[in-house]
């Protein structure tokens, strides 16, 4: 209890695990500045899978587009991802230990950490790929199964005593990021370009502005939004109580302004004028050796972030299930080695269906949080009005939010591979979302709140919680 009162993470290294809190919820004490929990936040955004994005839709679809999309894909992420940061800072939980509460129960919300450690190997094993394939476009002696070996271990260190250590290596990377994002601009601004004429009215033969070519790109952009308005989460709870609409606000909406708008249109221009979809590539033949140290830093700064995720999922998913906790760090180098070993298989081949499915899944997730916490808990006080995490006071499942989700994911999926139609095989992330909201409200009046705690001690919401 002492360590807790007075947090001191450099005297020893049980504390340096603890700093995490990877299995309960940060105390006040321990909240940082709004500035410095969203500068950890836009290590996510400042990721090369942004530009490489708005680069894809662009020159398979048409520049316009691709900024509809980005526009919407704004809109919507943050729109999410202001609401995830509200119940994140609120309660110093991330969705992990949110969904115990808020309605799957804490054997089910294993369900939902499970999936979602599986989106961040395989986004680990995407900025991997990334940043071998751009040093080997420069240096093609070394074998490139060796560079995605090295790029998916050397992650590793920079993970390793958790959020006041990301702080660190994003705020000391952020401006070599950006002199090297500019310099690069400038270069390409100067070089005679792939494609001669306006940028922005590009279109590919037989596409046109709107119909199934924009559906096309919100499909693919989807999968991108659900994890950036989740994943928020990890960060938000961090946010000091003093400053806590600030924080939410800034945490929840700058980086998927960043990461959509700002270097989704980037990335529009950089693929259009140079009709390439990586930007590993074209960085690499802008600014030669400068443009793969461009890739390796942006690549490094998001998997640090996708491994610190990936770790807290994972440590949720087996002390819930298996009672199995041998700490973060070890859940560190179980992604990091889990992404090598996708790379090195192929399974970035399959990435397609991968990622359909986890925009649908992560949508109905976010969905059936926020309805849990602002309609079933807030408006219809049904349950507690607050959210447990401790095992002992939950039961091990909750229908309203396991089925809700499997139900909204099933159907989500179904839609999304073509099975009803164009129109929601485009959209099935949001009609997910939607099917998954009403089912959570309609479960929860129906099992009348039953399900969510074993013994409600105190039925009142917990205001010592909230910032």
């Amino acid at each position: 209890m002492a360590e807790k009162l007075n947090p001191q993470v450099s005297q020893n290294s049980k504390e340096e695990k603890k700093e995490d809190y990877a299995l309960e919820k940060v105390p006040k004490h321990y909240r940082m500045g709004w500035w410095s929990v969203t500068n950890v936040a836009l290590g996510v955004a400042t990721a090369m899978v942004f530009m490489q994005m708005g680069s894809l839709m662009a020159v398979s679809y048409g520049a316009m587009n691709a900024l509809i999309a980005e526009i919407y894909a704004t809109v919507i992420a943050g729109v999410l991802g202001i609401g995830i940061a509200y119940l994140a800072a609120k309660h110093g939980m991330n969705v992990n230990l949110l969904a115990r509460g808020g309605g799957f129960g804490y054997i089910g919300a294993s369900i939902t950490s499970f999936i979602y450690a599986i989106n961040f190997i395989m986004y680990c094993a995407i900025e991997g790929s990334i940043m071998a394939f751009a040093v080997y476009e420069y240096v093609q002696v070394i074998p490139i199964w060796i560079l995605m070996v090295f790029f998916g271990l050397a992650v590793i260190p920079f993970n390793w005593f958790g959020m006041k250590q990301l702080d660190k290596l994003q705020k000391w990377s952020l401006p070599i990021f950006i002199i090297l994002l500019g310099a690069g601009m400038i270069v390409a601004a100067n070089m005679a370009p792939t494609y001669a004429g306006d940028v922005w009215s590009y279109l590919p033969e037989g596409a046109q502005v709107g119909g199934t070519a924009l559906l096309t790109c919100i499909g693919i952009i989807n999968g991108l939004v659900g994890i950036m308005a989740l994943l928020i989460s990890d960060y938000a709870r961090f946010v000091k109580p003093e400053q806590f609409k600030l924080g939410v606000f800034a945490v929840g909406f700058i980086p998927q302004l960043v990461c959509f708008f700002i270097m989704g249109l980037i990335g529009i221009w950089f693929g259009v004028r140079f009709m390439e979809d990586n930007p590993g590539v074209y960085f690499v033949h802008i600014i030669g050796i400068f443009g793969a140290l461009f890739t390796i830093l942006t690549q490094i700064r998001i998997n640090i972030t996708n491994l610190y995720s990936g770790s807290l999922s994972l440590s949720n998913f087996f002390e819930n299930v298996f009672k199995f906790t041998p700490g973060r760090t070890f859940w560190v180098v179980f992604t990091a080695v889990a992404a090598v070993i996708a790379m090195l298989a192929g399974a970035l081949d399959y990435l397609g269906p991968m990622l359909t499915f986890q925009g649908v899944f992560l949508f109905a997730w976010a969905a059936t949080i926020i309805a849990d916490a602002f309609v079933v808990k807030r408006a219809l006080r049904i349950g507690p009005m607050y959210f447990e995490y401790e095992q002992e006071k939950l039961y091990k499942w909750n229908p309203v939010g396991v089925v809700s989700l499997i139900v909204a994911s099933t159907i989500g999926t179904m839609a999304a591979f073509g099975i009803m139609g164009t129109f929601l095989q485009n959209t099935a992330a949001f009609f997910a979302a939607i099917l998954s909201f009403v089912l959570t409200i309609v479960l929860a009046v129906a099992s009348k709140g039953k399900y969510y705690v074993k013994t409600d001690i105190d039925n009142v919401p917990k205001d010592e919680d909230i910032a």
